[in-house]
């Protein structure tokens, strides 16, 4: 009998706990999907021109082929003790993620600290620019709207605020031409571009090691079939990395966003800036893949620009690197090489806890980066005794 009854009370216990766990079961589904029902609905209202990026008002000032310098006028009183800021993003992205919306802009931030801010963008290259390399890009390109700044600094030096591949252009710059540099801030920049691959977190460093176990071949064959490193495949290659949430991001993700107006507004304005990827110049992504990632010619001092090798240690300006904890794109090892060629005195780090894009666009960021950022520049802003002089370039 004692054990009859203990068997009865344990199953009477186990369909109370059935019981509970149905109705916990159907309450979450009954809840996520009236969070499914406000979202679609908040989604059916919406349309293209309530989903706008990249609205500080800017002109135009200087063209090179289809690269143009956006000029940005400050927004709070001018800060004549900080020189002019060039913002050099890379061409695997738009740089209109630095001024995804108005209380989520670097830009903005800047223009209300005082700044003049210009902006480089690289514009839509074709297969017509296929065989442009990093002499192109760094040299000349990036180079002249340097150049152009520092003319309009009463021949001054300015600044340069370098973002993922834009900082590996601007580290190569300054390292040639440092004469044109006040000071060299960078974000979420691959210098090491193999890393400390030991102690890689679980999920760091997988673009690394996809793009280091290609042979060249595969990669020079890519380049030849299409002309281009078309933006689609680099599009696919990112979202490969963080597979379930660009599975899920479209379905479970808007529906937990419960029709909140402005995390859905968020959410697409992220979605626009990710879907306009251009296509990569198909020379210049080659010497990226093969001798930078593939060969990691840089830190070594191998790499070339002008047939002469890019020595790091050249930099002669201060230097500001800011990298992400959790940045699955550009692993903090990747970044913070470039301390071991800057002398401690001329070298900062501000560490991000965060992801790669959370570097721009989340909230915390604002305060953490773009203030970190401006500090800096009000740090080691100094006028400089004697006006620069940009080296002559031929047409």
């Amino acid at each position: 009998m004692p054990t009859e009854f203990n068997m009865g009370a344990s199953k009477k216990s186990q369909e109370e706990l059935a019981l509970e766990a149905w109705s916990l079961a159907m309450s979450q589904m009954l809840e996520a999907g009236q969070k499914a029902l406000r979202s679609g609905g908040m989604l059916s209202e919406l349309v293209d021109d309530d989903v706008q990026i990249a609205e500080a008002e800017y002109e135009v000032v200087f063209e090179i082929d289809k690269v143009r310098l956006f000029k940005y006028a400050p927004t709070g009183k001018p800060n004549k003790a900080i020189a002019p800021v060039v913002i050099c993003y890379g061409l695997f992205g738009r740089q209109s993620m630095i001024d995804l919306q108005e209380d989520r802009s670097l830009v903005r931030n800047m223009l209300a600290a005082g700044i003049t801010v210009y902006v480089v963008d690289w514009g839509n290259p074709t297969r017509a620019d296929q065989f442009l390399n990093f002499d192109d890009y760094v040299d000349l390109y990036l180079g002249s709207c340097m150049e152009f700044a520092v003319s309009e600094n009463n021949n001054n030096p300015v600044n340069m605020f370098g973002i993922c591949e834009g900082g590996t252009f601007a580290v190569m710059l300054a390292a040639t031409r440092p004469e044109l540099f006040a000071g060299l801030a960078l974000a979420i920049t691959p210098v090491d571009f193999h890393g400390d691959q030991e102690n890689f977190w679980l999920g760091e460093g997988f673009l690394n090691t996809w793009i280091g176990n290609l042979d060249q071949h595969d990669i020079d064959l890519l380049i030849e079939t299409y002309g281009m490193l078309p933006g689609a495949m680099t599009g696919a290659i990112f979202s490969s990395l963080t597979p379930i949430n660009s599975m899920t991001k479209y379905n479970i993700g808007i529906a937990n966003l419960d029709g909140n107006k402005d995390a859905i507004l968020n959410f697409l304005r992220m979605e626009k800036w990710i879907a306009d990827r251009p296509d990569h110049p198909g020379e210049l992504a080659r010497q990226w893949l093969n001798g930078l990632y593939r060969e990691n010619q840089l830190v070594k001092g191998e790499f070339e620009l002008l047939g002469e090798k890019v020595d790091l240690a050249k930099i002669t300006c201060p230097v500001l690197n800011i990298y992400a904890h959790q940045d699955h794109i550009i692993p903090v090892s990747c970044s913070k090489a470039l301390g071991k060629f800057i002398p401690k005195e001329r070298y900062q780090e501000i560490g991000f806890p965060g992801g790669h894009v959370g570097v721009f666009v989340s909230r915390k960021a604002q305060g953490v980066v773009s203030g970190g950022l401006i500090e800096w520049l009000e740090a080691s802003d100094k006028k400089p005794e004697k006006k620069a002089k940009p080296k002559a370039k031929s047409e």
